[in-house]
């Protein structure tokens, strides 16, 4: 066991070495999520409140709770202290230019017939990327009269899909937006520092919001054209994320796309996908 350094011995819960492994092992269980060894103070901080919460005394207490059958309400609070959320409005613009002058246009000519189209936002955070695909697609699509497009968004963290859901979000948020887009797509709420902006009904009757986790099963029916995801598998080991490229292979149409983070790759992981631009993939026939 490692020995215990000054900020240990002055913390409010005995957090020893052996908890901090359980701890890793039970979220890459629950989740695939593989932490670092750096991560321990973040994990102190952020499960501190849950043992504040339950009133227990220590790390070890706590981590034998998540293993009783009544622990279910708990594990998903558990993982929804340790993931990281952080997200904006386009970030990775050339997905969304992309998304835009090729996705768009090539995938309505192949749904030509059954008009059907199917995105996926598969880690959506806070919602900032489905509401951005949303636009997008309006944008693009002025009238979807005829059209069945619908963008599903997920994501681990139960909390922040809620959050999502209500599509409320400080103004500071929009700041960067071009000022037509932002005055279309977004409507105040309040006034002076907390004035806040909510996202307009017609951005979020196109959006479905679910919690997922990806390593469980997926309840999804039918295939989709487009899948985001950025910035999530980096949180995996590479077994994990050659499984998750997979799953995506197989749920995605033949010539489908498949965009990923800016540190992210497929490199020796999947073969199923050409890498037609700077994080952007398509599926082989």
């Amino acid at each position: 066991m490692l020995a215990k350094s000054e900020t240990d011995r002055e913390r409010e819960f005995h957090f020893t070495d052996r908890d901090f492994q359980s701890v890793r092992k039970k979220l890459y269980e629950q989740a695939g999520i593989s932490l670092n060894e750096g991560k321990r103070d973040l994990v102190y901080g952020r499960l501190s409140r849950r043992l504040r919460a339950h009133r227990f005394c220590d790390f070890s207490t706590y981590l034998e709770y998540l293993e009783s059958p009544d622990a279910g309400p708990e594990l998903v609070q558990f993982i929804n202290a340790l993931t990281t959320n952080l997200t904006a409005f386009f970030r990775e613009p050339h997905h969304f230019d992309y998304l835009a002058k090729t996705v768009l246009p090539e995938t309505m000519r192949r749904h030509v017939a059954d008009r059907r189209i199917r995105f996926w936002s598969a880690g959506c955070s806070t919602g900032e990327e489905p509401y951005s695909i949303a636009m997008t697609v309006k944008e693009t699509m002025p009238s979807l009269q005829n059209w069945d497009l619908k963008i599903l968004a997920t994501d681990l963290d139960s909390n922040v899909v809620e959050s999502a859901r209500r599509g409320r979000y400080a103004a500071q948020r929009i700041e960067g937006m071009p000022r037509r887009r932002a005055d279309k797509w977004f409507h105040s709420v309040g006034a002076g520092a907390g004035e806040q902006v909510r996202v307009d009904p017609a951005l979020q009757s196109l959006i479905t919001f679910k919690q997922l986790n990806l390593m469980q099963d997926w309840p999804m029916t039918g295939s989709f054209d487009l899948i985001f995801c950025r910035n999530v598998v980096i949180y995996f080991d590479k077994a994990t994320q050659r499984k998750l490229f997979d799953r995506y292979a197989d749920i995605l149409h033949t010539g489908g796309y498949l965009f990923i983070g800016h540190s992210e790759n497929m490199h020796k992981l999947s073969d199923r996908f050409e890498l037609i631009g700077q994080t952007m993939y398509r599926k082989l026939g």
